[in-house]
């Protein structure tokens, strides 16, 4: 048959030729659809109707097949006289789509109508763009796609594909979709290309009212560093109160956005209560209620209100169910959203563990993350190796479980690319407080009148914890036995120091260089409300009178760090002024007398605070979750 229908497409004799093909039709799986044909010639003719594998079409010999589509298949009809005479129709082509038809009309009669509409995304940098659209017709629809207004070249298709996305395929797309019948268009969607990755980590340790913890300073240490080579841009700080954990937090929500991948972490002390959890703030009382704690869930809806390609929520706190006879206010869900990440370090009414040994702390979940960060694998299949990392330490058999919730729709790694020029000038417009809070102060060099010159740099530990260093570079004339030692203006306490804190423990955070000849830590920047200067003292004797001297400057570094963000602004409340010139003072070695760190013990230590005393009132009277409107 395939060869009398070659040629008789190449002799076309004019005593028989079709005056009107069928035409292809996209219809529901079990439509009834008629194709047509319509041919002159002399005497009667004859119809026999194939499929594309030259079967014959069963009771298919008339002009008009009718058919109940069951699957995609193309058709063509021979047309034939009693002279030996024969012509081909075109291939047309039935195509079934199996899929939902509920929105069709009873009465439809093949104009288009849109069935599957293309969905915003967020595309990796690099990875494969595909948006799908399909509609019913009879005739089969034409598609034509639009970005930002303008047709696309060669995207006329259901499906539009992008093998290498960049930053200029981002923006609005829609599809036109038309046939004889009418035209239609899809709403339009956005695509965005993964723009920024931004983290905020948090590790409270040295409560005024509860059992102090030592991990959260090498958690938060280690996993920045890990994320930095990740490509986050991280503020990580130390001992917030309540004020201060909402207003860092709400600089963080200020840089999420379509395309930004945002991730909050904490260590220290929580709870959970009616299925939400709390952070227990630095200040917290004893007891404390939700409205001195932080709650994780209301941080997250402000992330998802920003419409991230990823949030992440990584909790190394416990979850023991406190205060169960409050009855919570309530927290209105948004809609169904996708790619929102919970890593809990322990299951419901568990608690979390660290563990010390000597010097050395760390929480059991953020010591098996640290372990796995790093994967380019999926998100929540790094989660799933450090629950079984942790399900297998002996420490905490039985005590203490990852548990992992999520709502990933597309595969994201916290290794993807993103693409940062170009197109995200209004995040960096925004965010010009975020990238300060980890920009140095420049070196400092100082000459004093008897010719010693001393160099100041800076390191930064944490966003709100900053080392100082002097060097002597230049030795005087007439001078010998020259010590340096630094101090600050207004006084920052140093949380690293005290009992319980081994050297080691330093040397783990901080490696000296052997040049340096004095440093300084300065810790809880983010109370600055002035700006910080550094004095330098020097002391050496004089070779002249054989007397020792001392003499000092000063370096003003202005708000370093976390400072220049201004958390402290949203405080309720004015904390005591402290002494005018008080100054915190070092001698090489960093030490303090305030011993506020937990004591080092053998095996895990829980992350629990106790509420001492539970106070059952009842909803009208109760100051219930007050941070119902702080984010």
């Amino acid at each position: 048959m395939t060869g009398s229908r070659t040629k008789s497409r190449r002799i076309m004799i004019s005593e028989l030729f079709i005056v009107r093909h069928p035409f292809s039709v996209c219809v529901p799986a079990d439509h009834k659809v008629t194709l047509r044909v319509r041919a002159e010639g002399k005497g009667i003719l004859h119809y026999q109707w194939f499929t594309e594998d030259d079967e014959e079409v069963f009771a298919g010999n008339k002009e008009d097949l009718t058919i109940q589509a069951k699957k995609s298949q193309l058709y063509i009809c021979r047309v034939s006289d009693n002279f030996c005479n024969c012509v081909f129709s075109d291939w047309v082509k039935v195509k079934v789509l199996d899929i939902d038809k509920s929105g069709l009309p009873i009465h439809w009669q093949g104009e288009p109508h849109i069935a599957v509409s293309p969905k915003p995304q967020t595309v990796r940098l690099g990875k494969k763009l595909t948006l799908n659209c399909a509609a019913f017709g009879i005739p089969t629809p034409h598609y034509q796609w639009y970005r930002n207004g303008q047709p696309l070249q060669d995207k006329t298709t259901g499906m539009l594909q992008i093998d290498n996305a960049t930053a200029e395929h981002e923006g609005s797309y829609l599809c036109c979709i038309s046939n004889i019948l009418q035209e239609t268009w899809t709403e339009p969607v956005d695509v965005d290309i993964a723009t920024d990755k931004v983290a905020l980590l948090i590790g409270n340790l040295n409560y005024s009212h509860h059992p102090a913890l030592m991990a959260p300073i090498m958690d938060v240490h280690q996993l920045a560093n890990l994320l930095q080579q990740l490509g986050f841009r991280v503020v990580s700080l130390l001992d917030l109160t309540r004020e201060e954990m909402l207003a860092a937090i709400e600089k963080f929500i200020q840089l999420l956005d379509r395309g930004v991948y945002g991730l909050f972490y904490y260590a220290g002390h929580g709870y959970e209560h009616a299925g939400r959890n709390y952070l227990v703030a630095v200040d917290a009382p004893q007891p404390y209620r939700p409205e001195n704690c932080v709650c994780v869930q209301r941080v997250m809806r402000s992330m998802q209100e920003k419409q991230t390609a990823l949030s992440v929520m990584l909790l190394d706190t416990c979850r023991k169910w406190y205060n169960q006879d409050c009855i919570p206010s309530g927290i209105m869900p948004l809609g169904p959203t996708g790619n929102t990440v919970y890593g809990y370090a322990t299951c419901e009414d568990a608690e979390a563990f660290e563990v010390q040994d000597g010097g050395k702390s760390t929480g059991l979940f953020t010591k098996y993350l640290n372990a796995h960060i790093l994967q380019t694998e999926k998100v929540t299949h790094v989660l799933e190796r450090v629950s079984e990392d942790l399900g297998r330490d002996p420490l905490v058999t039985g005590k203490q479980q990852v548990e992992i919730k999520h709502t990933l729709k597309e595969p994201r790694s916290l290794a993807d690319p993103v693409q940062t020029a170009g197109h995200t000038r209004e995040l960096h417009l925004r965010d010009a407080c975020w990238r300060q809070a980890n920009k140095l102060p420049r070196k400092k060099r100082r000459m004093f009148v008897c010719g010693v010159e001393v160099e100041v740099s800076f390191s930064a530990l944490f966003s709100n914890v900053l080392m100082a260093f002097a060097t002597v570079k230049t030795k005087g004339p007439r001078t010998q036995d020259c010590t340096v030692t630094l101090s600050s203006i207004p006084a920052m306490e140093d949380i690293f120091s005290g009992p319980g804190r081994s050297e080691e423990m330093d040397s783990l955070l901080f490696t000296k260089s052997e040049n340096t000849d004095s440093t300084l830590r300065l810790c809880a920047l983010q109370k600055l409300t002035e700006s910080l200067v550094i004095k330098v003292q020097i002391h050496y004797t004089d070779m002249d009178s054989k007397l020792r001297q001392t003499e000092s400057q000063q370096v003003d570094i202005g708000k370093p760090l976390v400072a220049s963000c201004k958390l402290h602004r949203r405080n309720h409340t004015t904390p005591a002024k402290k002494k005018e010139g008080a100054s915190a003072q070092s001698m090489g070695n960093i030490t303090s007398s305030k011993p506020r760190l937990h004591q080092n013990q053998a095996g895990p230590f829980t992350r629990k605070a106790e509420c001492a005393a539970k106070v059952a009132v009842t909803r009208g009277n109760e100051p219930e979750e007050n941070d119902e409107n702080e984010l």
